[in-house]
């Protein structure tokens, strides 16, 4: 693939992606404000933003087999919590921004999970078999993500385990 498409397609796949979750985003504002048909509206053009994304994806042959995919996953956390969001941290100290700290910090602290979590799939895929994966909650304030029963308290922002969102 030539540079300049290969550029355009990375930006456009950006640029869709943030869509497709700004949107999901606003779908729960409307949502929550009494507005369910824009809801409605905002989750329908996120999907569709979504399959814009995943064609540009496929095009740039990003997409692999499951553990091709779980190795991109686990390079994407390792870097998130060893390089981007302690600089992003740094940057907002210094700044005192001490909303940005706290988002950043929460996301480091998942991400580190996160990695571990990607790691252990990683090893299931390897021996030929599936997860052996229980049930998996998340703090929908900080995304601390648990496998099992949740803690009482989240133990990142301090969340109560009720509030947790469970994957089944």
């Amino acid at each position: 693939m030539r540079k300049m498409t290969e550029n355009n397609l990375k930006e456009a796949f950006a640029g869709e992606s943030q869509a497709h979750m700004k949107y999901q985003l606003y779908a729960e504002i409307a949502s929550a404000n009494g507005y369910p048909n824009i809801a409605r509206l905002f989750k329908a053009i996120s999907y569709a933003e979504m399959v814009h994304a995943s064609n540009h994806a496929r095009q740039l042959g990003i997409l692999g087999d499951p553990k091709e995919n779980l190795r991109s996953a686990i390079e994407g956390e390792t870097y998130e919590v060893n390089e981007m969001y302690p600089a992003f941290i740094s940057v907002a100290k210094l700044e005192n921004e001490a909303g940005a700290v706290k988002s950043n910090n929460y996301a480091l602290q998942a991400e580190k999970i996160h990695a571990a979590m990607y790691e252990k799939a990683e090893q299931s895929v390897t021996e030929g078999k599936d997860l052996d994966l229980k049930k998996v909650y998340v703090c929908p304030i900080c995304g601390y993500t648990h496998e099992g029963e949740p803690p009482e308290k989240c133990p990142v922002c301090g969340t109560t385990k009720d509030k947790f969102k469970k994957f089944e």
